[in-house]
């Protein structure tokens, strides 16, 4: 394996766990927007319970992607970074946004209601500009001019490219989110805020679907030489379907104590499914970064500096890793902070 795929394949893989990690972050931000406003349940006071560890690791995930990009493909970055100059310093403002009201609403209680507002708002903002790189990624939308590239924002606002890949990243937010506070409620106990979670997850299966299938038509005639890749590589997108009609089907068994559903199966049937899609969509990316501007030889770094690169991420993750399954143990398998009132 060459040393330009050893390392687009370790963004590919940052990428695939902050994208999920993110979903189910802004995710449950709408989720206690959305729910925190009633209080028969306590559906909207769980998510934010969630949240108030778990932001933080996922903007550690976010640092990981943005560090690995700009140290193994410098030259993508400079191209995105310069075409991307709007749709990204409104994700770093909303992000400033989200974060500080985070760390003052904990802190404080008077600021609750401003939290589920501002979180579930920003929950659907952040996800959805940064979902908006894909299309641009596919090509059609950047020009370059001596050597500067120039984005067609006006053309990607009126693509159903982008259209369609934000229905898809608006939905499989919600649906990766209620999976996970459904098995998150069901661990802590509160088998009403379970039943929210999972009606919510039934009902958005579908649709993430739905939109899956059309984001990928939806590219014709734009992007057609990915779409050609996503045929060459239909095995993976089929291992994806059987993983999702197995995930979903698991919401609808039966348990030994007549509850219904089986949520822990569910959402690990659904991160599986994403896995195989994700592999399927990245080989099907290659060898562009940027079509048709940029492969992944031609944005490489040196190879020293991504030797020494790779041999930092490597100590690095070795220790955060168990630093990550205390965080688990702590906040998302102990009863005392589950269960809390």
């Amino acid at each position: 394996m060459s040393e330009p795929t050893l390392a687009i394949m370790l963004v590919w893989l940052l990428l695939f766990v902050y994208s999920i990690l993110g979903s189910i972050d802004f995710g449950a931000g709408f989720w206690g927007m959305v729910f925190g406003r009633s209080d028969a349940t306590n559906a909207g006071a769980l998510a934010n319970r969630f949240l108030s560890p778990t932001w933080e690791v996922t903007n550690t995930f976010l640092v990981l992607v943005v560090v690995a990009l700009v140290g193994f493909f410098p030259k993508a970055v400079a191209m995105l970074g310069t075409a991307l100059l709007l749709p990204v310093s409104l994700v770093l403002i909303l992000l400033l946004i989200r974060s500080s009201f985070m760390v003052y609403a904990y802190s404080s209680k008077r600021y609750g209601k401003e939290l589920n507002v501002v979180s579930g708002v920003t929950g659907l903002l952040i996800p959805g500009l940064l979902v908006a790189v894909l299309p641009i990624s596919l090509g059609g939308f950047i020009d370059i001019v001596d050597g500067v590239p120039s984005l067609h924002f006006g053309q990607l606002l009126a693509s159903r490219t982008l259209w369609t890949h934000l229905g898809f990243g608006l939905s499989t937010e919600l649906y990766l989110a209620a999976l996970f506070l459904a098995d998150y409620s069901n661990e802590s106990g509160d088998n009403g805020a379970y039943r929210l979670y999972r009606k919510a997850a039934i009902w958005l299966g579908p649709f993430t679907l739905f939109f899956a299938v059309i984001t990928t038509f939806g590219m014709v005639p734009e992007a057609y030489w990915i779409v050609e890749a996503i045929e060459r590589n239909s095995l993976w997108f089929i291992f994806s379907i059987l993983a999702f009609v197995f995930g979903y089907t698991a919401l609808l068994w039966g348990r030994p104590d007549g509850g219904p559903g089986v949520p822990r199966v569910a959402f690990t049937a659904i991160i599986v499914q994403y896995a195989f899609a994700s592999i399927g969509y990245g080989l099907s990316h290659l060898p562009y970064i940027i079509y048709p501007y940029l492969t992944v030889e031609e944005g490489f770094t040196n190879p020293s500096t991504f030797r020494a690169l790779l041999v930092a991420y490597v100590i690095g993750l070795l220790i955060l890793g168990p630093a990550f399954y205390l965080f688990w143990k702590l906040f998302l398998k102990d009863k005392r902070y589950l269960r809390q009132e």
